[in-house]
């Protein structure tokens, strides 16, 4: 059975020597971290000819040891398509890019078991194998539920591991646009805040001293009022609510973020359009725009824009309006 399925093999090297398992293998493999821990739990890793127990992901690997991952055959999907539009923004036999909706969650998760973007995507891609688990085929990133813009997945197991690779290495060009309250004291800056779990919520993100590194490029590139900016923005790494984090803690929250902005409500001095836009807007205002990058499989250069959602290209004219 093992003959008909992929077998790497990995000896470990100086440079790699006392670090963790499961970061080695993401790094060798190009498959993303969460993978590479299912396939470690699966039992799918093993450390020279003893294949027996599952390794354990915080082990630390020793100079010259070798080791072997097999990547089992796609799994059967159990997930029922759902006739579910999707704006395509480009697809080959590959990979697939798409316009994410705010209010779609990517992928099935607690509270959220129909009308995913995977959902969507088992109907719109009939072979869609499940790479990278059942749950999740073919994601390689995410985008925030209330999050638009551009996402890419993945169609075949080669198209996943070129694409887990480049986001590794932070391989692409990604760029945001976001409407903020307030504006900032700068017009350009790299915003280098390490982030990690809120000390005291778990289910939010925080600026932390140890934390991870997240590096953002902001630039302002409109200033509505004093009140409200537009900023675009470059992710050069891709931790969980980076944008959002990182905004709010240079005092420029993002419009309609219930979880990292202020309680706000808009003064009624300001015009009724951008009053009615502000009252009314029930998604943050986040957009992926711009999604780049080197094509895994045949090379080419993909650059993709997102389109502004209607109800962004609303909130931005109103606000112009304030000038």
């Amino acid at each position: 059975m093992d003959s008909e399925q992929q077998i790497n093999s990995w000896e470990i090297s100086e440079e790699q020597h006392g670090t963790r398992l499961d970061q080695v293998l993401t790094a060798c493999s190009g498959l993303t971290r969460v993978r590479v821990q299912q396939l470690l739990t699966q039992g799918c890793v093993w450390k020279g000819d003893a294949r027996h127990e599952p390794l354990k992901r915080s082990l630390h690997v020793i100079l010259g040891e070798v080791y072997h991952m097999l990547l089992p055959e796609a799994q059967a999907l159990t997930l029922e398509p759902e006739d579910i539009a999707l704006d395509i923004l480009f697809e080959d036999e590959h990979l697939v890019v798409v316009n994410k909706p705010a209010g779609m969650v990517v992928h099935p998760s607690h509270g959220h078991d129909t009308g995913t973007l995977v959902h969507a995507l088992l109907h719109h891609c009939e072979n869609l194998p499940g790479i990278n688990g059942v749950e999740r085929p073919g994601i390689v990133h995410r985008l925030d539920k209330d999050t638009s813009g551009s996402l890419v997945v993945a169609k075949t197991e080669a198209a996943h591991q070129g694409l887990s690779t480049l986001f590794a290495a932070h391989d692409l060009q990604r760029e945001y646009v976001a409407w903020c309250r307030g504006f900032p004291h700068w017009l350009e800056k790299r915003i280098t805040l390490p982030l990690g779990r809120h000390p005291h919520n778990r289910q939010k993100m925080a600026v932390v001293p140890h934390g991870k590194d997240a590096i953002t490029d902001a630039k302002l590139e409109k200033r509505f009022d004093e009140n409200f900016c537009r900023i675009r923005l470059r992710l050069h790494t891709g931790r969980t609510h980076q944008i959002r984090v990182h905004l709010s803690y240079e005092g420029v929250p993002v419009l309609a973020d219930v979880v990292y902005g202020r309680k706000f409500n808009p003064s009624k001095a300001i015009t009724e359009p951008a009053y009615s836009q502000l009252k009314n807007l029930s998604r943050q205002a986040l957009h992926a725009q711009v999604l780049g990058f080197k094509h895994p499989i045949t090379g080419e250069a993909i650059l993709c824009q997102a389109p502004f959602p209607a109800e962004l290209e609303a909130l931005d004219k109103a606000l112009d309006d304030l000038g």
